[in-house]
């Protein structure tokens, strides 16, 4: 192993409204240095390839899919995670609508549409459904899920 591979980074963020500066490598993904630093748990590893939307976080508002993010891209970034929107109208608009099956999605689902009210917060139906398309429920939950964020947009379902 050489200095090369063994190199850390300094890198300063904001998660969930607290200022965290932490050591990365160049090549550490942002999802696993949440996961595996920051001890953030919420956001999971599907695909590692950005397909599936389980590790969507917001990066200065925008959800962003943290496993498509090198850490060292994130120096002086807000970023918010699952775990920063337990107050949130989406998660409860998701436990209201019984919008989960295992659950493993639902954290992608709840930020990535969080990203939604923040981008757009007056969004129709046909956003909605466009904008969900970044995500995937393998349980099949996706009625639930619309349910969900149409009752967060108070739109009929």
């Amino acid at each position: 192993m050489t200095s090369r591979d063994t190199a850390m980074y300094p890198v300063g963020i904001e998660v969930n409204g607290e200022k965290r500066a932490i050591r990365v490598r160049a090549a550490d993904i942002l999802l696993y240095t949440l996961r595996d630093n920051l001890g953030l748990t919420g956001s999971k590893s599907g695909c590692d390839n950005g397909d599936c939307g389980t590790c969507t976080i917001l990066v200065d508002g925008l959800p962003i899919k943290s496993c498509l993010m090198l850490s060292v891209e994130a120096d002086g970034k807000q970023i918010t995670t699952i775990e920063g929107l337990m107050n949130s109208p989406v998660l409860h608009a998701f436990v209201r609508n019984q919008a989960f099956q295992c659950g493993y999605c639902t954290p992608g689902f709840i930020v990535n549409c969080e990203g939604l009210r923040n981008m757009l917060p007056h969004a129709d139906e046909e956003t909605i459904r466009i904008w969900l398309e970044s995500n995937i429920c393998r349980c099949t939950s996706y009625e639930e899920i619309r349910n969900a964020v149409k009752d967060v947009f108070n739109l009929k379902s």
